[in-house]
Formats: structure tokens, sequence, C-alpha cells
């Protein structure tokens, strides 16, 4: 396997190029799915756009997916955002291949080429944002029809967004308070003095042409490591969980809670679990965040079903604002 992998044969170029490259890095991530890895790189490699290849004919707008399925193991090839995620077939085990086939992808991306050619003459997919109310009245959803980012992403003040143009340009409107970012929409919360019907349409205009023109998203900044939850402009994750409670409340959370809390705008984290109290506490963000509603949402939604499924090892659910 290792000759398949051979960086001088899979990158020919790579040796002539090899003192010109910028600083990639490449770090591998597990998924739920063993038979998929996430090559993570530490810049974007496509703004507002995803990707899913499952064939080398299909790839040829990716010469870097080209490369890939030379790789015999190689089924289905996704890019999007900062990472390129493979599933292979079960000729191979990853740990014998996932090492070579990071240095790889690292190694074309230091050699300047493109992850993504689009053809002059593709027609462009005109850009939609629709608004959707929240639970929470401060807060409305703006859904785009195709993906803005990989991730969760809230920033509370002009400051925290100094990463985030969009969410940077969206403060520059004096009645946007907060910014949320995931996945294919934007949650704003506004401030008091202004009313959703006077300011719905020139968000969503806004919205509309910046998507449009390809502006920049977010700034590979946040993908540094470090730029996590001690400051309010990166991407939020769950706590990695400790024990085998732990992995069964967030397997909760993640199956039945998360995708309710997206489809109004918001997310939710977990952050810790007392065995002793019998205590869950989660982050809220997005629309959940203040929303007057999310109380008994808690308490007669996640709560509930947290002591029912996990029955003597949860007793209260308690939540903090992010």
């Amino acid at each position: 396997m290792s000759n398949i992998l051979n960086t001088a044969v899979f990158f020919p170029n790579f040796a002539k190029n090899c003192k010109k490259m910028p600083d990639f890095n490449i770090t591998i991530q597990n998924t739920s799915n063993e038979n998929i890895l996430k090559f993570v790189a530490n810049t974007f490699l496509v703004q507002g756009e995803s990707f899913e290849f499952h064939n080398i004919d299909e790839s040829k707008p990716s010469p870097l997916a080209q490369q890939l399925f030379h790789l015999p193991f190689v089924k289905t090839i996704y890019v999007t955002q900062n990472f390129v995620a493979i599933e292979k077939f079960n000729i191979v085990a990853w740990e014998e291949v996932q090492e070579e086939v990071a240095k790889s992808i690292e190694n074309y991306l230091r050699e300047g080429k493109e992850v993504i050619v689009q053809a002059e003459n593709t027609k462009k997919v005109p850009v939609s944002i629709y608004a959707e109310s929240t639970p929470n009245p401060s807060v409305m959803k703006f859904v785009a029809n195709k993906p803005l980012v990989s991730g969760i992403y809230e920033f509370k003040d002009p400051t925290a967004a100094k990463e985030a143009p969009i969410a940077l340009a969206l403060f520059n409107f004096p009645f946007v308070k907060e910014v949320f970012v995931s996945e294919n929409y934007i949650s704003i919360a506004k401030n008091t003095a202004t009313e959703w019907q006077d300011i719905v349409m020139e968000i969503r205009d806004f919205l509309k042409q910046y998507i449009e023109a390809g502006k920049v998203i977010l700034n590979d900044t946040l993908l540094s490591e470090g730029q996590t939850q001690e400051t309010a402009t990166a991407k939020t994750n769950d706590v990695i969980p400790g024990n085998a409670i732990e992995k069964e409340i967030i397997s909760i959370l993640d199956e039945y809670v998360k995708p309710a809390v997206a489809g109004d705008g918001g997310h939710i984290a977990f952050q810790s679990y007392n065995e002793n109290s019998k205590t869950v506490t989660v982050l809220l963000q997005g629309a959940c965040s203040g929303c007057p509603s999310s109380t008994v949402t808690l308490k007669n939604g996640i709560e509930t079903m947290l002591r029912e499924m996990l029955q003597g090892k949860v007793a209260y659910v308690e939540a903090i604002n992010g």
C-alpha cells in the first residue's frame, strides 16, 4: 500500500516545488462512521460550498479529489469548508493508510494547487434567502439555499467577529445585537428598539448580495488552535465526554434534541455532568440563548427525555446562555 501512496508518484511536482510551500497542516479526525475519516486543514478549502463525489468522473471539478480517487480504497469524497472527508471500502484499515493520506493532501495544498476548479461556463445557482421566526422573539433565522459553514459559530459583538467578515458586516447595522452562523443559516438577535417587520427585507437583501458576490464568510484564523471556547468567535463544540454516561447524554442530545433546536435557529451543546447531583449542564446558543421559552423546553422536554432514557442517572438539566 505504501507504493500506492508514494508522494513522488502521487504528486510528481512536490519535490520540485517544496521550497515554495506555504505552511499547511492536516490533522485527522474520526467520525461516527468507522469507514469515514476527516482530514482537516488549518485553512479554508472552500467558502460557502460543499461537494460530494462518488467516482473519478464526478470529481472533475476537484483536481484534489481526482488524485485521491486513484487510491483503490477510496469510495466517496466530501469537500467542505476546511476539511476533506473520505469514505473507504473495507479492503484496508484506516490505521494502515491514514497518515500517508493526510501527508499527501498536505503536500497537494503546499504545491498551491486548486481544490475546486469551476468551469467558466458553469451556471451559478442564484442565491435565495428566506426568513424564519424562532421561539425567541428577539431572534430571526435567515436561511440560504447553499451551505455557509461547517460547524457552529457565535458572535456576541463586533470585537468577537473580527475574523468573521459576514458577521462583522452585519454588526454595521445598528439594530444587530448578536450573530450566530451554522450550516446554511444565520440567526440574528436584534435590539429591543427595532421591530422585525422594519428590517427583515433589508437583512435578506444584504445577505443575498453578500453571498452571491462570493465574499468570505469566515477567515482562516478561526480554524487555528486556541480559538475555541475562550473566545466568543470560534466554533463551538460539545465538551469531549469523559465517561460512558456523558457519551450517552451527548448521543441523545445529538439524535433527539439538536435537530429540533437547529430548526429553531439555535444550538445546544453538552457542557458537564455531575454524577453526585445527577445534573446535566448544557450551553444554549443562537435563538435558544435568552429565549423566554427555553426554561419550559428544558424542563418539559430535555430534562424529561433524559430522565426517561437514562433512568436513575439524570435528575436535572440546567442551562447557561452562550
